[in-house]
């Protein structure tokens, strides 16, 4: 007989593909994949509506919610989307901007202001750089997915309708964008628009060798009706989710990727970030879910900071810690 069915919600990544095509189950239960890009969408879906039975989930985001005392859902650590973002740091090439020190008093647009790039690349940009937040004035595209009251000392403006921040930024309305995309003039080969960080590779691998952290944009989570009826569900799924990253480790192994480079960049990332370079787990992430408690504290988002064992399912705290 097979188990009960879990809808789960997830971007199409290769690392949960095999979860997609039945090539990894999660022991007792059946897995309904359902693939929804962008993976804001899917957030916007359960934190409102509880769509799912589990999802990908903001990281930025669920901890806005359990700040606020939201207990609907619990997370595991698995962490389908992770990201160094000084890669995505754009700028004005008139702007005079030629190191982050030169972003203080800038005007720089980004998607939402709570969103996890955000989180990572304003803690990156304080305690790498000494560019505070509030040094900064900030554009906004679109509403927070959750309502937040930015600190004070925090100038946020929304752009208008009409309006891009790619226009914006190649007209140099903007001086830096901060987003999750290479802006549409940059595409193109604008020679107004160029990277913050021209050695991006280099600053995001120097970065790691100095503070362990690769940033994680996205969590799994649970809801916490289907936990309390399943509680071995966190447990299988965190199994399931590892299990389904390894088969995609192996396809890396194949060069079975239409990338020119895949060889060299899979040599490149063992050499700075060990065999297991997209880990699971607690304990291998602790210096990256302790910048984003303390980041999410220091810039406002949750009034008190996290101990990172209060995010996750208890049982899945120490899950993957003799791999």
């Amino acid at each position: 007989m097979p188990g009960p069915e879990i809808t789960l919600a997830c971007q199409d990544y290769d690392q949960t593909r095999a979860l997609r095509d039945g090539a990894v189950t999660a022991a007792g239960f059946e897995l309904k994949l359902v693939s929804i890009s962008p993976p804001s969408q899917i957030f916007l879906r359960m934190l409102h509506d509880e769509e799912f039975d589990a999802s990908e989930m903001s990281l930025s985001n669920y901890m806005i919610a359990c700040g606020r005392g939201d207990t609907r859902f619990v997370a595991i650590p698995v962490f389908p989307s992770r990201m160094f973002r000084h890669s995505y740091i754009w700028i004005n090439a008139n702007a005079g901007i030629r190191e982050p020190r030169d972003l203080i008093g800038k005007r720089v647009g980004i998607a939402d202001y709570s969103m996890t790039a955000l989180l990572f690349i304003r803690g990156m940009l304080q305690h790498q750089h000494n560019v505070l937040p509030a040094d900064i004035h900030w554009f906004r595209r679109r509403s927070e997915h959750l309502s937040i009251k930015t600190p004070a000392d925090i100038r946020v403006d929304n752009i208008e309708k009409d309006q891009t921040l790619d226009d914006l930024l190649e007209a140099g309305n903007l001086d830096a964008v901060a987003v999750t995309s290479a802006p549409r003039g940059f595409r193109r080969g604008s020679p107004v628009i160029r990277r913050l960080f021209s050695n991006a590779r280099d600053a995001e691998a120097e970065y790691y060798r100095q503070t362990k952290i690769f940033p994680i944009m996205h969590v799994v989570v649970i809801r916490r009706a289907v936990y309390d009826r399943y509680p071995q569900l966190a447990t299988a799924l965190c199994k399931a989710f590892e299990a389904a990253k390894q088969h995609s480790l192996e396809r890396l192994k194949e060069s079975l990727y239409p990338l020119p480079w895949l060889n060299l960049d899979l040599e490149y990332a063992r050499q700075t970030m060990g065999d297991d370079f997209y880990s699971y787990g607690v304990k291998k992430n602790l210096p990256t879910l302790e910048a984003a408690t303390l980041y999410s504290y220091e810039q406002g988002l949750t009034e008190r900071r996290f101990e990172v064992s209060e995010l996750f399912a208890p049982e899945t705290v120490d899950l993957f810690n003799d791999d």
